[in-house]
């Protein structure tokens, strides 16, 4: 499989085990000193991500998302990825889902022979159901 593969799967891995609640799956998929970087929030690691992934796994909160990538760069051991990504998120007893939707860019390395997320931009916003925005 091409490293271009390779990271589109990654994403789709990404995507699927985030629906199905697999902290597990997620956790393994980005380096040990990865950093997150989120509007509003210092920048996190792994730790952090992981200790936010497992409560969201144990909540009844129910995640969906599509992300469409943009552009893929690969240097050597190091690639980027520019996407558009969004996320739905139902909570039991609302009505609406809450929706968050914008551009990710992601800076994945090779890992013992595998591309794992590195440090990940993540610039979602608020908007609502008809797409207007917040």
């Amino acid at each position: 499989m091409s490293d271009e593969n390779e990271i589109r799967n990654l994403v789709r891995t990404w995507m699927a085990a985030t629906k199905a609640g697999d902290s597990a799956t997620v956790i393994s998929l980005m380096t040990d000193d990865v950093v997150f970087l989120v509007p509003g929030h210092e920048p996190f690691g792994k730790s952090t991500f992981e200790k936010a992934t497992e409560a969201q796994a144990k909540s009844s909160v129910e995640f969906d998302g599509h992300s469409e990538i943009l552009e893929v760069k690969i240097l050597g051991d190091w690639a980027y990825i520019l996407a558009k990504l969004e996320v739905v998120a139902t909570l039991p007893n609302e009505e609406q889902p809450i929706v968050r939707a914008g551009h990710t860019l992601t800076i994945l390395r090779k890992d013992s022979g595998k591309w794992k997320i590195a440090r990940d931009a993540n610039l979602l916003a608020p908007i609502n159901k008809s797409g207007d925005g917040a």
